[in-house]
């Protein structure tokens, strides 16, 4: 998969002072490979793009720190994987500190506006198709990800965010290789991205998706980058961008012509200027003598993720079958996914039982329910985590709602021992579909997160819309720590299936002790409380699969469930980058120095 690479000319730019950009020679062009491991010293970084980790290992090169690096990674990401993440999104920032040895995140989750309501989605008392709620003005949450950034470097970051921002821009001006992935994502996207004006001079200049091999520039972008760095984020929340933003919202550059129905939205410079991205508690669990650490409601990755940690915690999964192994980590998964869905939203709006959600004798509580003989059927009703009774339910099953899959995530750490897992994201694949005219970023749809309408009639639904609210979401950057000191972080993208391949990841490698590249590369299945468990078919192949079904496990198969970036900390003190070996085209880790 080419990638076209201008590392030599941004290398330049980070040793010489900011200046204002100017009309540059054009950049030494070489080819980034995507390599899925990389261990040495100096500090790594783990994306799924080969130009955006070289762009944050330049930056550790220079003397950045780990939130210096991955603000610049995650910059470069909105031009080379922009159906995924952007300036027009949001996400969740974890950030290990090595000298406090503390954790500590960004909750950059977009909102929705002041307006909305939890009828939001509803017209004529019923739920409007999701179809017309993904590609529209109605889906746009407020973006998170520029005061993510602010917050992040203003925190702990030596660089500003002008310097870490710089690096993004020009390759945005330059230009990359088109790659099979990128050619692919607006191909499955030609019909919504040809309907808006903006999208379709930006992807779609001849009427066609990009060629592969061909180089694909975004000037727009490149000076809503220089506006962003000269301004800062005040340029969104409060300038020129987010009027911008606004007006795209509200009255969607719709092609002449089009038949779609686009629903304008209501966002207003009032929601922009309001927008905060708060510093949460982590969550965080001891599995196996380690402290878990995860993101908080509104993400409901720390919750689940940890809870199903804990109901494996009483079972010796090192010493399982590969079938017994996966028997538990499938019907763990199950549970949790259970008590998600009835208990977990935005913290601001709903009374969410966090602690007690992660107590294990909750988990334990739970863990009763599961049978190394037989696989529990259909969906399965929740627990109450505030009154733990052993194998209780209670209330009727919630099924999970669709998210949309095409996130992205990164993993950074540094030669002081700084690690950030940052994961972002613009909801669908191209998010609303919308690019705001002019200013060469797409706009999320993260408000099709929200429940539409209660997921089971009669019982309350943590995340039905409301203004300034934010969507529940599945995101997991997760930092694992042994007595303060970094053992992994890990993240994926994949929906609401982030969270079961963290959590697959997780125990390969902490109880099956694969390594970390084998880890990640392993064949995955997603149980999230439904009578079916998607699978890869690499997956389905296996001798496991089949043992599996006669235990009373039911499958369906999906091309590809997730794309892990990791980074590790060595017992000799190096750090080893782990990536995706093929999906998603396989990622790309890099490391400073670079040792066998």
């Amino acid at each position: 998969m080419l990638r076209s690479k201008v590392a030599s000319a941004l290398a330049a730019l980070l040793l010489v002072p900011l200046l204002p950009v100017t009309a540059p020679a054009a950049p030494v062009v070489t080819d980034a490979p995507r390599v899925p491991e990389a261990v040495g010293f100096g500090g790594v970084v783990s994306s799924v793009d080969a130009d955006a980790s070289q762009i944050g290992v330049d930056v550790l090169r220079r003397g950045g720190n780990a939130v210096d690096a991955a603000v610049a990674v995650a910059a470069a990401l909105g031009v080379t994987d922009p159906f995924s993440a952007g300036i027009g999104g949001g996400g969740f920032f974890v950030h290990y500190d090595a000298r406090t040895h503390r954790v500590s995140t960004v909750d950059g989750r977009e909102t929705a506006p002041a307006a909305a309501d939890a009828d939001l989605f509803v017209e004529n008392g019923a739920p409007i198709p999701f179809s017309e709620a993904v590609t529209s003005g109605l889906s746009v949450g407020v973006p998170g990800t520029p005061r993510t950034w602010q917050e992040a470097l203003r925190r702990w970051g030596t660089w500003s965010l002008d310097r870490a921002v710089r690096p993004a821009e020009e390759l945005a001006r330059h230009g990359f290789t088109v790659d099979a992935t990128f050619h692919r994502q607006v191909t499955d996207n030609t019909a919504r991205f040809a309907d808006f004006t903006s999208t379709r001079a930006l992807y779609l200049p001849e009427g066609t998706p990009p060629a592969v091999g061909s180089t694909f520039r975004n000037p727009d972008l490149a000076d809503t980058y220089r506006e962003l760095r000269e301004d800062g984020v005040s340029a969104l929340y409060q300038g020129d961008v987010g009027r911008d933003v606004v007006e795209a919202v509200r009255q969607p550059p719709v092609a002449p012509g089009v038949t779609r129905k686009v629903r304008p939205g209501e966002m207003t410079p009032s929601d922009l200027a309001g927008y905060d991205a708060p510093l949460r508690e982590p969550t965080r669990i001891r599995y196996r003598g380690l402290d878990v650490f995860g993101m908080a409601p509104p993400s409901s990755g720390g919750t689940t993720v940890g809870e199903a940690l804990n109901i494996l915690e009483t079972t010796d999964l090192a010493g399982e079958t590969p079938v017994q192994y996966l028997h538990r980590f499938l019907e763990a998964s199950r549970l949790s996914f259970a008590d998600r869905n009835r208990w977990v939203g935005d913290p601001a709006f709903s009374d969410v039982p966090t602690r007690e959600l992660l107590s294990q004798r909750f988990a334990d509580s739970r863990a009763c329910l599961i049978s190394p003989t037989s696989a529990m059927t259909g969906t399965v009703a929740p627990g109450d985590p505030r009154n733990p009774t052993p194998c209780a339910t209670t209330a009727e099953p919630a099924v999970t709602p669709y998210e949309g899959t095409d996130t992205t995530h990164l993993t950074v750490a540094d030669r002081w021992g700084n690690v950030v897992a940052y994961t972002l994201t613009i909801e669908q694949e191209g998010g609303s579909g919308i690019v705001v005219p002019g200013r060469g970023f797409l706009l999320n749809n993260e408000l099709t997160d929200f429940s539409f309408t209660p997921v089971t009639p009669g019982v309350p639904d943590p995340n039905l819309p409301g203004p300034g609210k934010r969507p529940r979401s599945s995101m997991s950057p997760t930092i694992v720590l042994d007595h303060g000191r970094p053992v992994l972080a890990l993240g994926s993208p994949g929906g609401a299936s982030i969270i079961t391949t963290v959590l697959q990841v997780l125990t390969r490698r902490l109880d099956r002790g694969l390594p970390l590249v084998q880890a990640i590369a392993a064949p995955r299945a997603s149980q999230r409380n439904a009578a079916n468990t998607q699978a890869e078919a690499a997956f389905l192949a296996t001798p496991e699969a089949e043992a599996l079904r006669l235990l009373g496990h039911r499958f369906s198969s999906t091309n590809e469930i997730g794309a892990v970036t990791a980074v590790e900390r060595l017992p000799d003190g190096r750090w080893r980058a782990a990536a995706e070996t093929s999906r998603r085209g396989g990622g790309a880790a890099r490391v400073v120095w670079p040792t066998r």
